[in-house]
């Protein structure tokens, strides 16, 4: 713009000293006209050349931002990029943890599972000791009573030949070297100890998959579900859930099976008993004299609470065994359907048969003295 009004000056002052000489008459109009048009033409073309540098300027304005605006772009395209790489490591972060989580949980299981197994052996050991010394008592008692008896009816005026072999005519005397137990005692114990003691059944239990049995529990293991409609959960319910779970007390009955297939059932020792009893009825929730779910009198050691409504029912022995052992099944087949078993399908049914003999024999009034 300096330089445009230089030379506008210059142009002026061109123009002025043309002007510096007037002519007569009409010569100094046709001048003063020229000097009108070509001031026009200057502020034409000036403001074109306005315009120009404008139109230059918003161009170069327009490409600073776009390339700003491109720069912005990849700068986000990174940093998206890199939350992504992100994200992937940590969801691969979270599988690992949840799947050594669930082979942490797997192994737990399979290990509580054997160590319960190996306290089973274990009692059962225990119990069979137990009787055995206990028929050893037995069998000292029958021969303590029997030396009582031969004692007691030797006297000095009738003394027993058998306790007093030197009594005995030569001929039935019979030679003895060094001590030995006298024949009428021993056979007095044996006989003693044949009345009291038993003889226990050697037992070699045997086992043979049934295959119809397998085959459902086949079918049932490949997509297993809590769904009784299935063939599997079908026959075990009629043969052993239904008949084990039915008590007198119909009403109640149908309640506990409710409560045992939604796992909301609670068995409570009545000596351990902090909480008051919440009785709805006398004949609904008995007492430790009187079952509540068979309504027989017995002496009651447990009680049961179904979900969370607060009201107990005292049951006997014979009851909670039955109860017991529908629980022991359904948690088994929850364990399993949880994918927490991962054992040999054989294995896993053999488990699955012991659970419903179990239930066979609760539901037959067998139970152990600790319930």
């Amino acid at each position: 713009q300096a330089n445009f009004e230089e030379e506008s000056q210059k142009q002026t002052s061109v123009g002025h000293w043309t002007t510096i000489m007037p002519s007569e008459g009409s010569k100094e109009e046709p001048e003063t006209g020229c000097q009108d048009a070509r001031g026009a033409d200057e502020t034409q073309s000036t403001e074109q050349l306005n315009v120009s540098r404008l139109r230059s300027s918003s161009v170069e304005i327009r490409e600073k931002g776009s390339e700003f605006l491109k720069e912005e772009l990849h700068k986000a395209q990174k940093e998206l990029k890199l939350k992504d790489k992100e994200c992937e490591r940590l969801s691969k972060v979270r599988e690992q943890l949840e799947q050594e989580l669930e082979e942490l949980t797997a192994s737990l299981f399979e290990e509580a599972h054997k160590m319960v197994r190996e306290a089973n052996t274990k009692q059962a050991a225990s119990e069979k000791q137990l009787k055995e010394a206990r028929g050893k008592i037995d069998m000292l008692q029958a021969e303590v009573t029997a030396l009582k008896t031969l004692v007691i009816t030797s006297t000095p005026s009738s003394p027993n030949r058998e306790l007093h072999p030197q009594l005995q005519s030569p001929s039935k005397t019979v030679f003895r070297k060094g001590h030995g137990r006298n024949k009428s005692t021993s056979s007095a114990m044996v006989s003693a100890a044949s009345q009291n003691v038993t003889p226990e059944p050697v037992s070699h239990e045997r086992k043979e998959v049934d295959s119809i049995l397998f085959a459902e529990f086949q079918a049932w293991k490949e997509s297993p579900t809590l769904d009784k409609s299935c063939s599997f959960l079908d026959r075990i319910y009629r043969e052993d859930v239904g008949p084990c779970l039915n008590f007198t007390k119909q009403e109640l009955s149908e309640l506990v099976r409710v409560a045992v297939e939604q796992n909301t059932l609670t068995i409570e020792p009545i000596a351990s008993q902090t909480l008051p009893v919440v009785k709805v009825s006398a004949e609904e929730c008995s007492g430790p004299k009187k079952c509540a779910l068979s309504g027989l009198p017995r002496t009651c050691k447990h009680r049961i609470m179904l979900g969370d409504s607060g009201n107990y029912y005292y049951i006997s022995p014979s009851c909670r065994a039955r109860i017991t052992a529908v629980c022991n099944f359904f948690t088994y087949i929850r364990y399993i359907q949880q994918g927490l078993v991962r054992q040999d399908v054989e294995l896993m049914y053999w488990e699955v048969m012991r659970l419903r003999r179990e239930m066979s024999l609760a539901k037959l009034g067998f139970y152990t003295s600790e319930m």
